[in-house]
């Protein structure tokens, strides 16, 4: 297994990111926390070096330990009331028209730092002109009051991911739950039918490599199907760089494999799919929003 977690094979060797290029965004980022950086992102040079990032709110410590994660564990800091305003800021220094926020998970947190999103969404609402807006967030265990806080704001994009089938939950999300994370998906897809707005898209993401099979993953997109989901993002897990008690890798899907699940995804009548071995959540989010509004 460590042997076939060194050797990748070639559709997963991505250009490295150059000094230059990462000194550049981390000064636009005024001491922001990105994904890209966090989460050992595959595709930080391509992202970086096209000057848009994911930014990652309400710090860098999750409360959560999952074994496909490389954000650290342990107890976070307190709330950052200026974070909003900062990200804002960010944003319009790197022009972004699309911006995505995801968070680590703050279960010590009443409700799930659901105010922070709202606030963030705010604060680039005020922005002229305003992005469109994807937020990807935890699944605030379950409570919908939460939830709530940041739907009214209503991001262009609500993302939650799955990341895996339900089997495997156990070991790979042992604090989640995979029902909860398909009601929370429900329940943003019904928020966007019932708003005046209308226009709110649902999202979510599902790693590959873990150990499930191919009928496994056919079955999670039915059920993402079913309960609203319109966005759907499927990538290679790659077991993190640091750090031990991750997930090791079971295999490396071939490229084929991911336009099997694309075909399939598509059929279920998806209106975006994005699925390739370094495929991650927020990977060229922009163009799958356009392109969906487009069909």
């Amino acid at each position: 297994m460590e042997q076939a977690q060194r050797q990748r094979p070639a559709w997963l060797r991505v250009k490295a990111l150059d000094a230059k290029t990462r000194e550049a965004m981390l000064s636009a980022l005024s001491g922001l926390h990105t994904v890209c950086e966090e989460a050992n992102c595959p595709n930080i040079g391509e992202c970086f070096g096209h000057g848009t990032a994911t930014f990652m709110i309400l710090g860098s410590v999750c409360t959560r330990n999952c074994a496909f994660c490389a954000v650290a564990y342990g107890e976070p800091a307190a709330v950052d009331d200026s974070e909003p305003a900062r990200l804002a800021g960010a944003a319009h220094r790197l022009g972004l028209k699309h911006v995505v926020i995801t968070s680590v998970t703050r279960d010590d947190l009443a409700d799930g730092g659901a105010a922070q999103f709202a606030a963030c969404i705010r604060a680039l609402r005020r922005l002229d002109p305003p992005p469109a807006v994807e937020v990807l967030t935890p699944d605030f265990q379950g409570n919908w009051g939460a939830l709530r806080t940041v739907l009214s704001e209503q991001p262009e994009v609500f993302n939650h991911n799955v990341e895996t089938v339900a089997r495997l939950y156990p070991q790979v999300r042992p604090h989640a739950d995979y029902g909860r994370s398909i009601a929370v998906l429900a329940q943003a897809r019904r928020h966007a039918e019932a708003s005046a707005r209308g226009r709110m898209l649902v999202k979510s993401g599902l790693m590959v490599g873990l150990g499930e099979s191919f009928d496994e993953v056919v079955v999670t997109l039915g059920d993402l199907r079913d309960a609203g989901v319109q966005l759907i993002t499927i990538g290679q897990y790659l077991q993190p760089q640091r750090g031990k008690g991750h997930c090791e890798v079971a295999r490396h899907v071939a490229p084929e494999e991911f336009a099997s699940y694309a075909e399939i995804a598509t059929e279920m009548g998806f209106t975006g799919v994005a699925s390739a071995p370094l495929v991650r959540s927020s990977y060229r989010a922009e163009s799958q929003l356009r392109q969906a509004r487009l069909d």
